[in-house]
């Protein structure tokens, strides 16, 4: 499994699951030739049979834990028939290839054994053609005909998953639980070797089919530029670090790679049409960031009309949602997480603090409060950061009758006496929605708009529902260069409600 752009480390340990669970098939003896790669292999012990009941039994459970099927049929079918066209151009145009859009803003694709790609709508709206959107599905197709999944097997199955995260630095699962989402992780990812093989596996099938080969490596180049950007968001010094994992290679080089394969192809560029005017069509109206069954971001707030709440993060901090949690995350180790979990009517709320929930913290002062009128109760415990020393603060709200809203606040000791401050009144800006107020948190979505006589990129930029980096947004959104100038009839994403 493959993730195009990257993973969490609660996806890696869902990966890793799939994998650790495949039971291993009967060995034959001897060696079989690939037909995609032309590569003699020994069988592997993941058969291809178990392969398919393997990306079966896991399907589902790739839905919850990635965030569901995005409920647009138009673009499931769009993406479906462009996935159905490069796999009939494949080795295997038998396999009954099952091609899924994700409802996650997170740029990523990536596929299961058996044929079953992925990919989320956050990349989808980065793709700035058919021919780039294509370009990502036939690198997914390349790994599964280049059955990757079943050579990295092997290698998958004994790995001590339990201390890969984070080490023992902290020793408690609350705490690792924090802290781990911004670690670094090198699990299950394929070689560099077999990365280079899928890119130039899904380039054949791009030429094959008719497209444009030159278009992955535009697409790679737009992850490029979201790199940069999402390094800016976040306060990183550059965008330069744009793998997370040390098994992928550099985007920028496997842009290299892809143009001299697309021109080892004899396709000259642009021979072939990229069919922007289509896709931008297919997306026009698509959700773009969060969704209202996952919750929106709006500045420093997060708010879920569908479960009716809200709070506010500090300054300093930028906002995360994930399928699992929603983080924020600052500098010098200032991180929370907030997630819900049931809890019993009749279990007092300090008592589930103190027993069960931190139960593993050596709390002091824990102690009941009220928030908004919901009754809560809130604890510290002294750790070591990766930044040096620490606490870790818990807060526990009863939003509903059977369920709570909890925080885990990771402070440095030598966090500003200003950041504290906006902590305690983030975990007090908690607070449930009223009918009117949840009915007015509308999704924001993917608006096509054809550039008019004294259209600029400024004025475009400014329409943007953003407080910073507005230009840049647009841009790398857009594909564009860095100085390229608009012309009348060109057409452009926009983000509004």
């Amino acid at each position: 499994m493959i993730a195009y752009w990257r993973r969490s480390p609660r996806q890696i340990l869902r990966i890793a699951t799939i994998l650790a669970i495949a039971v291993i098939s009967p060995a034959v003896t001897g060696c079989t030739t690939n037909p995609a790669t032309g590569k003699q292999e020994f069988t592997p012990l993941m058969s291809p049979e178990r392969e398919k009941q393997v990306g079966a039994e896991e399907h589902p459970k790739v839905l919850q834990e990635f965030g569901g099927v995005y409920d647009e049929p138009k673009i499931g079918a769009y993406v479906a028939s462009i996935g159905g066209m490069l796999s009939a151009n494949s080795e295997l145009p038998d396999l009954n290839f099952r091609f899924t859009v994700l409802d996650s803003e997170i740029v990523n694709a990536f596929a299961l054994p058996g044929g079953y790609i992925y990919v989320t709508r956050g990349l989808v709206a980065l793709a700035n053609s058919e021919a780039e959107l294509a370009s990502v599905l036939a690198h997914e197709i390349g790994h599964v005909t280049g059955r990757h999944t079943a050579q990295r097997y092997n290698q998958a199955v004994g790995l001590s998953l339990g201390g890969a995260i984070l080490g023992a630095a902290i020793g408690n699962q609350i705490a690792s639980d924090l802290i781990s989402q911004g670690t670094q992780l090198y699990l299950l990812g394929y070689s560099r070797g077999q990365e280079y093989e899928a890119d130039q596996l899904g380039i054949r099938y791009l030429v094959r089919t008719g497209y444009d080969p030159y278009a992955e490596a535009d697409f790679l180049q737009s992850l490029e530029n979201y790199a940069a950007l999402e390094a800016h968001l976040s306060g990183q010094k550059n965008g330069q670090n744009s793998e997370f994992f040390s098994t992928h290679p550099q985007t920028a080089k496997r842009a290299r790679e892809a143009v001299d394969a697309a021109r080892a192809s004899g396709i000259s560029i642009e021979s072939r049409p990229r069919l922007r005017d289509r896709f931008l069509e297919q997306i026009d109206g698509m959700v773009f960031g969060g969704s209202p069954e996952h919750g929106f971001i709006r500045g420093q707030t997060f708010a879920h009309p569908k479960l009716r709440f809200q709070f506010t993060v500090p300054q300093g901090l930028r906002l995360i949602n994930k399928p699992d949690a929603v983080y924020a995350k600052g500098q010098s180790d200032t991180q929370v997480k907030f997630d819900m979990a049931k809890l019993s009517p009749s279990t007092p709320v300090l008592r589930y603090l103190t027993d069960e929930w931190g139960q593993s913290l050596r709390l002091t002062d824990a102690a009941t409060i009220t928030v908004n009128g919901m009754e809560a109760a809130t604890g510290a415990a002294n750790v070591r950061l990766p930044s040096g020393n620490g606490e870790i603060r818990l807060v526990v709200i009863r939003y509903s009758k059977d369920r709570v809203a909890r925080f885990i606040i990771a402070i440095p000791n030598s966090v500003s006496a200003q950041m504290r401050e906006g902590l305690q009144r983030m975990t007090y800006s908690f607070k449930t929605l009223n009918d009117a107020e949840a009915a007015a948190l509308k999704p924001y979505r993917i608006r096509i708009h054809t550039v008019r006589s004294g259209d600029t990129l400024d004025s475009l930029a400014a329409r943007l529902p953003y407080a910073d980096f507005k230009r840049e947004r647009l841009r790398t959104l857009n594909g564009l260069a860095t100085n390229q100038k608009l012309t009348p009839g060109m057409k452009l994403k926009i983000i509004s409600e």
